[in-house]
């Protein structure tokens, strides 16, 4: 009889033991100029304990820090930046609005991110707008963001996100128009949702999105859904190869001129992770998966 334990124990043998992850090309590699610099960070996205267990996990686990919503109210402030200076733990800040009305909603976010600055993170990283925002109200977002991050000199990066901004890459592909300076969080498993597809005929726009991308969001998506139950099952090679493909664009052009890269490991957990019927127990271990992907990309882009 097959129970949950012993089926999800069978998961995660086979995805810690199967070789087709080994058989992916690896990228050309070149040397990288000097400044370059590769960074991983954990989410803490499904995590259930206090600032001092996740941190402590974190840092057990091998990451180079975390990305976390900018914490609200000062106790809290004050418990993750203890906690991320007792682990030596680097730190990116998650900022958005929410409201529905643009006004209210900008004002939201310029809250958020002058909370942000204060804590000096590595970057921060926008959920900007709605996607029924107009364009003018969005650029006016945008160029807001831009504005106190120059007067703080911390970066901002505007997430492809679904309900967001930057929803599609036809949309986001007229702000980066309108926008020389537009820097982006590249989660494009978002965009193989919208678009119902791997993005082949959008080819031109991906690769401005690609050539824009200062920090990756590295979850895998595929036509049907943002995140593959995991990626290290054999069926999912083809999602695989095509994330690794505008990955590894990104990485190469770091390299090339001796940038910093930012990587969150962000699959999520139920019910971003499919889960099964009557009980939603989620298919495979979240944080597993996250780990796994931190190793395999350290591997592959050192």
């Amino acid at each position: 009889m097959i129970t949950r334990r012993n089926f999800l124990h069978q998961v995660g043998t086979a995805g810690a033991t199967l070789s087709f992850l080994d058989a992916f090309p690896m990228p050309v590699t070149t040397d990288a100029a000097a400044g370059f610099s590769l960074t991983v960070l954990a989410t803490n996205w499904g995590f259930s304990g206090d600032w001092e267990a996740f941190a402590k996990k974190t840092a057990e686990a091998g990451y180079d820090g975390v990305e976390v919503w900018v914490p609200q109210q000062d106790k809290e402030r004050d418990a993750f930046l203890s906690a991320m200076n007792k682990y030596e733990l680097q730190f990116g800040l998650l900022c958005g609005g929410s409201d529905s009305n643009p006004v209210k909603h900008e004002e939201q976010y310029i809250a958020a991110l002058n909370k942000a600055f204060k804590l000096q993170p590595l970057y921060i990283n926008s959920h900007s707008g709605k996607d029924y925002f107009s364009f003018e109200v969005s650029q006016k977002i945008i160029e807001a963001s831009y504005k106190l991050s120059a007067e703080h000199a911390i970066p901002v990066f505007h997430e492809t996100h679904r309900g967001r901004i930057l929803y599609s890459a036809p949309v986001a592909k007229n702000f980066m128009d309108a926008i020389p300076d537009l820097r982006l969080t590249l989660d494009i498993s978002h965009w193989c949702n919208v678009h119902e597809s791997y993005l082949a005929d959008q080819a031109e726009t991906i690769q401005l999105a690609l050539s824009r991308a200062d920090h990756i969001h590295a979850r895998i998506g595929h036509p049907e859904g943002p995140q593959v139950n995991d990626p290290r099952a054999p069926e999912w090679k083809d999602a695989f190869q095509a994330h690794l493909n505008w990955w590894d664009h990104i990485v190469a052009q770091k390299k090339k001129d001796g940038k910093r890269l930012t990587i969150l490991t962000e699959f999520g957990p139920a019910d971003y992770m499919p889960t099964l019927p009557y009980t939603r127990q989620p298919l495979a271990d979240q944080w597993e998966i996250n780990a796994y992907m931190k190793d395999f990309l350290r591997k592959r882009y050192a």
